[in-house]
Order: C-alpha cells, then structure tokens, then sequence
C-alpha cells in the first residue's frame, strides 16, 4: 500500500471531522461550548504541521493540514466572533 495514500485517507478523514461543528456552530449560532484555548493551541499546531509539510515536501501533510486549518479556523473564528452566545 501506498504511504501517500493511507496519508492522504487519514487526512481527509480526521480533517472531514471537523465538519459537523462547523455546521452545528453554523445552525445555533453558538460556540459558548468551545474552548478557545483547545482551538488557538490546536491551530498553532496545524501551522506548524503545515510547515513541517513543506520542509519535508508531503503533499499528503500539505492537503489534509491546509483543509483542517480551514475548518478549526472557521470554528475559532465563529467562537471569537459569537462572543459566547
């Protein structure tokens, strides 16, 4: 098996994850449920993960991380902005 491709499966599902709180974050319009100390911690960390990526030229690691970032950015954005509503 490819090493690549279990990456890339592996990516897409945990950063496919983040999906359902984005939308249920979407349809209550609350995030006073969200740590926002896990969320800036957590994105600091898919940077990183995102810059590891590149140094190391995985396209695997690039894909999922830039997706992820995406997501957890929209969560942390939403829960900046709702101001726990």
């Amino acid at each position: 098996m490819n090493p690549e491709f279990v990456g890339l499966a592996a990516g897409a599902l945990t950063t496919v994850a983040f999906l359902p709180q984005v939308i249920r974050i979407f349809k209550t319009r609350t995030a006073k449920d969200i740590s926002l100390s896990m969320y800036l911690i957590f994105c600091t960390g898919v940077c990183l993960w995102l810059a590891y990526g590149f140094l190391i030229n995985s396209w695997a690691i690039l894909i999922a991380n830039s997706m992820t970032i995406v997501l957890s950015g929209i969560v942390l954005v939403m829960k900046v902005r709702l101001k726990d509503q």
